[in-house]
């Protein structure tokens, strides 16, 4: 099974990922240091099951599962916390298991032989996942997380090892700033219809209104009224695609 471990502490982290890659029924191991982090992993990656602490900064580990839930496909949850006061909320959002700090390897090797009984053997990848219509990308503002539909972002900006996310639409209006390098949202959001028009700017083809030239120079108006330049590198490609997408 593919699992992914989710805690704010490290050395506990270390720790759950050294004894998970003893198991010979884990084959890959995801770590996260927050919860948010670990559902962007899990809404990119087909995941089996999640070790999660329950309290953590941000959004909380039984927030996190009560979002799981909603998934097609759920993968299956395992808490792991030195809080034993939190067991009737987990087992309500359907936890496997309960384990409690600090852990035994015999105590997680018996929470991982429930997963594989609550799943009936199933692994990430055995069968094609279903498609999710959309992405729901979680973001803070404020100490408040909240989850923006992917389709409504028009732009992506990069500021040094972050990026700032555009919504152009929707209950979600603004920007927001997410620990994510550009190149790897390009990679990803990529089939998603996201492509470079310069070095630290991705668009989202579906929200372009207009395309601009002015003695040489191209940008693009995306929706809300925004206009972003693009680089002489990207203009034809970026032309092409628009063009295709046209079906002119």
């Amino acid at each position: 099974m593919r699992a992914l471990v989710v805690d704010d502490e490290r050395p506990a982290l270390d720790e759950l990922r050294f004894l998970l890659g003893q198991d010979a029924r884990i084959r890959e191991v995801l770590a996260s240091d927050s919860a948010t982090e670990g559902l962007r992993i899990l809404q990119e990656a087909d995941v089996d099951v999640v070790f999660l602490d329950v309290q953590m900064p941000g959004l909380t580990g039984l927030e996190l599962a009560q979002v799981l839930s909603r998934f097609r496909t759920p993968p299956a949850i395992v808490f792991v916390t030195a809080h034993d006061e939190h067991a009737v909320e987990a087992f309500e959002v359907r936890a496997v298991d309960y384990v409690l700090k600090p852990v035994r390897a015999d105590r997680l090797a018996e929470a991982v032989r429930r997963v594989v009984e609550a799943t009936g053997g199933r692994q990430a990848g055995a069968e094609p996942s279903p498609v999710r219509d959309d992405v729901q990308v979680p973001v803070e503002r404020g100490g408040v997380t909240r989850f923006v539909d992917r389709s409504a972002i028009t732009h992506v900006e990069a500021q040094g090892d972050y990026a700032r996310l555009h919504v152009g639409e929707g209950p979600a209006t603004g920007s927001y700033l997410v620990r994510t390098a550009l190149s790897q949202l390009e990679e990803e959001w990529g089939p998603a219809g996201f492509v470079r028009i310069h070095r630290s700017l991705l668009v989202s083809l579906a929200h372009v209104a207009e395309l601009r030239m002015d003695a040489g120079r191209c940008s693009v108006v995306v929706a809300g009224g925004t206009e972003l330049g693009v680089s002489r590198r990207h203009t034809r490609e970026l032309r092409d695609l628009l063009l295709r997408r046209s079906g002119a």
